[in-house]
């Protein structure tokens, strides 16, 4: 008998690995192209790295009076500086979530799915920048942390352990689901994150309530903070005229009537209820919320909304003049 394909249902170790070579075309880096989605106002665009103190030095004329260390120029009657210099690298901490509620796709691949590809190029890049790579995985009755480093090899055991949660999501291993634990991830983060990171936190927000608005506003006092949030586009709109539909978890199918109007309504609406919610509370925070579908390829999406530019193929006898990342 035939194995049926779970191309899009589950991803592999291989699959992560070859996200290396499209991990281009955008970044996280606090100068964003105009079309980005976080070069909006001044307030919500990267702080970027932090700072590093260097030295003490004599004041010079022309230097900012605010770098004045008066503890220092009292005690040497002599008026001294304090020299800052640019972090040389800067933490990038994922959030994943591969808990039940992501275990779905309708065209292309399943939410979980997109929310790997996603951690997988944004790792790929953050790490091509020379920044650090931290992660918290989370399912629905566990999360694992990983501390941030710079390399390659700490990347790939975050990417592998990404794989493992995805690849135990089943309909049939009597999982119970736990909304509680996307506030319980945010939770133990908030209590290690220091200042001036930048926290992306991809998931669904399934479960999201009051204490995810607290938890997200916290981490966004210090730090910058992205939210991915992974849809299906069947979410937006059901087929019209195909009903019943077939649902699959890459091994079995079932049929699902959607025939009721009332039934079919409830879904996008409990989408644009999420998205709007976001919006409205964590807006006058400036906390962007970056939308993935699962219909789309996932470097594609980051490439229009983060670089405002797509890669173009090259043409002879034309060099191919690749955008900056």
């Amino acid at each position: 008998m035939k194995k049926k394909s779970t191309v899009g249902v589950y991803i592999q170790v291989e699959d992560v690995i070859r996200l290396q070579h499209k991990a281009s075309g955008f970044h996280f880096l606090p100068r964003q192209p105009l079309q980005s989605l976080l070069a909006g106002r001044q307030a919500s665009r990267l702080r970027g790295r932090g700072l590093d103190f260097e030295e003490l030095r004599l004041y010079q004329k022309g230097d900012d009076t605010r770098t004045i260390d008066w503890k220092v120029s009292n005690r040497t009657r002599k008026a001294y500086v304090r020299v800052y210099g640019e972090e040389k690298e800067r933490e990038v901490m994922f959030v994943l979530d591969q808990r039940l509620s992501m275990f779905f796709g309708s065209k292309k691949s399943f939410k979980s799915v997109t929310a790997v590809e996603a951690l997988a190029l944004g790792a790929w890049k953050v790490l091509d920048t020379g920044d650090r790579v931290g992660a918290i995985l989370f399912n629905d009755s566990e999360s694992r942390e990983f501390k941030a480093q710079r390399s390659r090899k700490s990347t790939m055991a975050i990417l592998n352990e990404a794989v493992k949660l995805n690849q135990q999501l089943a309909v049939d291993k009597d999982i119970s689901e736990s909304p509680g634990m996307l506030n319980s991830s945010l939770e133990k983060l908030l209590h290690k994150a220091r200042h001036n990171n930048l926290i992306i936190v991809i998931s669904d927000f399934h479960g999201m309530d009051e204490k995810t608005y607290h938890h997200v506003r916290a981490l966004r006092q210090h730090n910058d903070v992205v939210l991915v949030l992974i849809y299906d586009e069947l979410a937006k709109e059901f087929p019209e005229n195909h009903f019943p539909i077939r649902v699959s978890d890459g091994v079995d199918q079932v049929e699902l009537d959607l025939s009721q109007a009332k039934l079919r309504e409830a879904i996008p609406d409990l989408l644009q209820g999420r998205l709007k919610s976001l919006s409205d509370a964590l807006g006058k925070f400036d906390v962007p919320v970056l939308p993935l579908n699962t219909d789309e390829d996932v470097a594609e999406q980051l490439r229009k909304k983060l670089g405002g530019q797509q890669l173009k193929r090259a043409h002879k006898p034309n060099v191919m003049k690749g955008s900056r990342s």
